[in-house]
């Protein structure tokens, strides 16, 4: 991809990765096919913040957990109450950093799905 396609993915979407992950994405990038741009441009990143509110009022019920793919942690956190409370109190304080793991994973695999990724 060009350098003003990459600059302006990271400009659009640097929110919904953490900042150490960049220079990753950016390489990811760098890899990949110009024509490929729509369609990288179109992943449906999960915002972090979004996500973090979901945790704190829906947490419980293990929506966040259903919400990143986690269907099993989610069946959990619903059946027992998010562990009586404490898998709630732990993916609250770390459910931005999991949103932004799975961003990571899924631009990965997006350009996996391509043949750019490593």
């Amino acid at each position: 991809m060009t350098e003003q396609t990459i600059n302006n993915f990271l400009l659009i979407n640097a929110k919904y990765f953490d900042v150490r992950m960049l220079p990753e994405v950016k390489q990811l990038l760098q890899n990949a096919d110009e024509r490929l741009a729509p369609n990288i441009l179109a992943i449906d990143f999960k915002d972090p913040t979004t996500m973090l509110l979901f945790s704190i009022f829906l947490g419980a019920y293990g929506v966040d957990r259903f919400i990143l793919g986690d269907v099993g942690m989610g069946i959990l956190k619903l059946l027992t109450g998010g562990l009586c409370g404490v898998l709630y109190i732990i993916d609250a304080i770390n459910i931005q950093q999991k949103t932004k793991d799975f961003n990571l994973n899924a631009l990965r695999a997006a350009l996996s799905s391509y043949g750019f990724a490593r």
